[in-house]
C-alpha cells in the first residue's frame, strides 16, 4: 500500500463502511480514546458514514485536556516565582486555570517559553545558569521517555537549575475507570496508537480479561479507524473479547522496551487527579528518588490558592464520554478557541476544539 495515499484510498474505506453496516446489526457504543483519533473522526466525517446505531464518544486521550486545575494552578504559581523561566509545550498556554492561564502570565511579563522538546528547556537552563527553568510535563506515555532523557541528562551533567513538574499521566488503567462508569456503559475501545507504540499491547490485557471489553489499537487516517471500527463490530458480533492490533506498521505487541526501560528508570507510578473522572490510583508518574533532585516541586516549591472550577464548562463530562461537546451550553457560544472556556476547546487534540472545526453544532 503506498502510505501516501492508500490509507485514505475511497474505494478501501468504501468496502469497509460496507462491512461495518454489514456488521453492526445491533446498537453498539464504542469509545476512541485518543485526541488525534477524535480529531480524524471529526475532519473526515467518519460519524456521519456509520451506522446510525453505531455510538463513538471521545474519551479522556487529550493529555492536556485531562490535567487537573489543580496541576494548572501550580504550573501558573511557577511562573510567578522570581528567577523562574517556565517552559512548557504550546498546547498548555491558553488553558485556563482557577484565575489565570500561562499565556495571560506571559502577558503579564512572567517568563513562559514555549519548546517542542524537552531538550529545548535543557538548552534555556545551560544558557542562563542565574534562573531555575522548571518544564511542565504534561502528556502520556508517548512523550514520557524524552522527558526521561532529559532528566537523565540534566543529572549527568550536574545541571542545577533545571526541574520537571510532573503532571504526566498513563492510560491503561483510567480505561478501567471509564468502563465502571454506568452512566456512559461503554462495550469497546479504539484504543490510542501513539500510547500503543511506547506500551504495547499487553497492558490492556485486563480489559479483555477482567471486563470482556473488545479493544483495536489502530492508527490515524480514514482507513485506519474504519478498519478499527470494524474490528470491534465484528468481535462484539461474535461475543469475543480480545485485544487487538490494526496500527501493525506503528504498533509491536512489545512496545518500544527501550523506551519503557527508560521511563521506568526515571519515573514510578503514583496517584494522579483526572478532569471529569477524580483520583486514579497508579496513572501518574512522580520521580523515583535517585532523581528527586529534579523534582520541580522540592526545587522550587509553591502553594497556590485552593483550585476552583468554571460553573458552566462540562469538560470534565465530554472527557469520560457522559456528555457531547454541543451539549454544553457554552460550546460554540461563550467558549470559542479564541476565548476558551475549558480545555477540551484549546487543545489541537480536544473534543470540542474537533467538533467545533469540524461540525457545523452550536453554530450559526
Amino acid at each position: 500500500m503506498d502510505l501516501s495515499t492508500g490509507f485514505r484510498d475511497p474505494d478501501l474505506a468504501a468496502r469497509l463502511i460496507k462491512a461495518i453496516h454489514d456488521t453492526a446489526t445491533r446498537p453498539m457504543t464504542l469509545m476512541e480514546v485518543c485526541g488525534t483519533h477524535t480529531m480524524a473522526i471529526a475532519k473526515y466525517g467518519l460519524r456521519g458514514v456509520l451506522p446510525e446505531d453505531v455510538r463513538l464518544l471521545s474519551g479522556p486521550g487529550c493529555p492536556v485536556c485531562v490535567t487537573s486545575n489543580t496541576d494548572i494552578d501550580i504550573a501558573i504559581e511557577f511562573a510567578r516565582q522570581p528567577n523562574v523561566t517556565v517552559a512548557t509545550f504550546g498546547d498548555m498556554m491558553k488553558v485556563p486555570g482557577s484565575r489565570s492561564s500561562l499565556s495571560r502570565e506571559k502577558a503579564d511579563g512572567r517568563d513562559v517559553r514555549i519548546v517542542y522538546s524537552p531538550l529545548d528547556a535543557l538548552a534555556l537552563a545551560e544558557g542562563q545558569p542565574d534562573r531555575q527553568v522548571v518544564f511542565i510535563g504534561v502528556g502520556f506515555e508517548t512523550t514520557v521517555p524524552l522527558i526521561a532523557a532529559a532528566i537523565k541528562r540534566a543529572a549527568e551533567t550536574g545541571l542545577g537549575n533545571f526541574s520537571v513538574f510532573s503532571a504526566h499521566k498513563t492510560v491503561p488503567i483510567a480505561l478501567g475507570a471509564l468502563v465502571n462508569d454506568p452512566e456512559v456503559a461503554i462495550e469497546a475501545f479504539i484504543l490510542p496508537g501513539h500510547v500503543s507504540t511506547i506500551i504495547g499491547l499487553e497492558p490492556y490485557r485486563f480489559l479483555a480479561e477482567e471486563y470482556s471489553v473488545p479493544s483495536v489499537i489502530t492508527g490515524f487516517e480514514p482507513v485506519d479507524v474504519l478498519q478499527g471500527v470494524w474490528m470491534l463490530a465484528k468481535q462484539l458480533a461474535e461475543g469475543r473479547a480480545d485485544i487487538e492490533i490494526a496500527y501493525t506498521r506503528g504498533v509491536d505487541p512489545q512496545g518500544n522496551t527501550t523506551a519503557l526501560k527508560l521511563m521506568n528508570e526515571v519515573f514510578e507510578p503514583a496517584d494522579a487527579e483526572w478532569r471529569g473522572i477524580g483520583i486514579i490510583p497508579g496513572t501518574g508518574l512522580v520521580l523515583r528518588e535517585h532523581y528527586a533532585e529534579f523534582d520541580a516541586l522540592q526545587r522550587v516549591p509553591v502553594s497556590p490558592e485552593p483550585p476552583k472550577e468554571n460553573p458552566g464548562c462540562q469538560c470534565g463530562e465530554v472527557l469520560r464520554g457522559a456528555t457531547l461537546p454541543y451539549e454544553c451550553r457554552l460550546f460554540a457560544n461563550a467558549c470559542t478557541p479564541e476565548h476558551p472556556i475549558g480545555p477540551c476547546m484549546v487543545s489541537s487534540e480536544g473534543s470540542c476544539a474537533a467538533y467545533y472545526r469540524y461540525t457545523d453544532y452550536g453554530k450559526s
